[in-house]
């Protein structure tokens, strides 16, 4: 009697070979035209250059792949979205890249760089030019979300922090061709700024099974006194929110189901909004905190926070604030989905880094790019379309070799109706809890 064959499980990196055979069938794109060459020549280079000297200090030799031409060869190629490094090399000896001439490079030599090119020297290039580009957006004028407006008025910075694990590795060079399962490529952390939507800092952990929790000394290290950090379940932990609370940092939070505390004073109390004072925690994690909690169509959504002043939080700002949080997931979803991040081109780990680092340099030359045409258009930066300003900049390209544009900011800005740069009003979208939280709190709701 034969085996009986067991059901096939469902694969989990579908996703990630669906994208690697749609990169690799792309045709190959045109040159980066000359307007993103100099804004990301503007932005990166200098910092590149800063970082020779330490290249140096660790002994590495000079090639012709030196850091320079590596930076400028691994933006591009995550810009235009190049299916793999054999595409790439091909390019690299035909074309300028960037600010790099065309040069002779080999497959094997390109390949073995990503691998053993250490992947800090990308990551202080990212840390060098966040400082930068947040003055940049400091100086622009553009309207602000006014619950951001309004906190930042009276603290230094409202970050949000949240993790999200990588995809699925291919599994084609080295030791993963070994591996009966395609391994995932890790996990990262980051904290972004919900003002200017650029990230203070982004970690990278191997292990894609990394608890949200891991990070919490680098995210206790990174914060200002005085700043508000907008964090989801994953982060609950008492004894680092009592010491969120001695480094004087604000936080909001969602509360679990199954919060277990003792209730202390009512600041509000009416049928469908509760404030509360609570005492969460034990011995010396034990603090009061803020217990909020909302009905809204049926359901009942509470938060936790630090901050027990309601004139300097009010309920109202306090659950809008924490509606930024989604802030960050978008960031994520551009990385991944749009400048590529759910695909690798090699499985070592120290490409992987090196592409991590390298995707987020990009974000935040985009970001840039997007507050520049919301400030064109005197439009918030959550009004702009991310997706459509990128796909856009084909139509520029082709505009800019005709002589017809110049300036790329001023052509978006122009055509914004045309691409659609400026998102459509989602029909049925939630009230804003400025409007939302003041209503329920009227006696005559029902």
């Amino acid at each position: 009697m034969s085996e009986e064959k067991q059901p096939r499980k469902a694969s989990s990196v579908r996703h990630t070979r669906a994208i690697q055979r749609d990169r690799t069938k792309h045709p190959i794109p045109a040159p980066t035209d000359e307007n993103i060459q100099k804004r990301l020549t503007e932005i990166v280079h200098p910092a590149t250059l800063a970082q020779v000297a330490y290249f140096r200090r660790l002994g590495l030799p000079e090639r012709t792949l030196s850091l320079v031409v590596m930076v400028a060869f691994v933006l591009d190629m995550i810009w235009r979205q190049i299916g793999g490094v054999s595409e790439m090399v091909r390019l690299v000896q035909t074309e300028s890249v960037l600010w790099v001439s065309p040069r002779k490079v080999s497959q094997q030599a390109f390949s073995q760089r990503l691998m053993s090119l250490p992947a800090e020297l990308f990551l202080n290039i990212l840390l060098s030019v966040l400082p930068r580009m947040q003055q940049r957006w400091s100086e622009r004028k553009r309207p602000v979300p006014p619950e951001i407006a309004w906190a930042l008025e009276r603290y230094s910075e409202v970050q949000a922090v949240d993790g999200s694990t990588l995809d699925a590795l291919i599994r084609k060079i080295g030791l993963l061709k070994g591996l009966s399962q395609n391994p995932l490529a890790g996990k990262i952390t980051g904290l972004l700024n919900l003002a200017s939507r650029l990230p203070s800092q982004i970690w990278y952990e191997s292990d894609p099974q990394a608890h949200d929790q891991r990070f919490w000394p680098q995210i206790l290290a990174a914060l200002k006194a005085n700043s508000l950090l907008i964090l989801d379940m994953g982060y609950i932990n008492f004894a680092m929110f009592a010491q969120l609370t001695l480094a004087q940092v604000k936080f909001i939070t969602r509360a679990k189901s199954n919060l277990a505390y003792v209730f202390e004073c009512a600041i509000l109390n009416t049928p469908r909004v509760r404030d509360s004072l609570v005492w969460i925690g034990t011995d010396e994690d034990r603090q009061l905190v803020r217990l909020v909690e909302v009905l809204y169509a049926g359901k009942w959504y509470r938060y936790l926070s630090n901050e027990l002043d309601p004139e300097r939080l009010p309920t109202a700002y306090l659950v809008a604030l924490y509606w930024q949080r989604w802030r960050i997931e978008d960031a994520y979803a551009i990385v991944k989905r749009l400048l590529g991040l759910a695909y690798f081109w090699c499985g070592a780990q120290n490409a992987v880094e090196m592409q991590v680092w390298a995707t987020w340099l990009l974000y935040v030359v985009l970001v840039d790019l997007i507050d520049a045409v919301a400030e064109a258009l005197n439009q918030p930066f959550a009004a702009i379309s991310i997706e459509m300003v990128y796909r856009s900049l084909y139509f520029f390209t082709q505009s800019h070799a005709r002589g017809e544009a110049k300036d790329v900011v001023a052509y978006l800005a122009a055509n914004t109706k045309l691409f659609g740069i400026v998102k459509r009003k989602r029909k049925g979208a939630h009230p804003s809890p400025l409007i939302l939280i003041p209503a329920l709190t009227e006696p005559n709701q029902p």
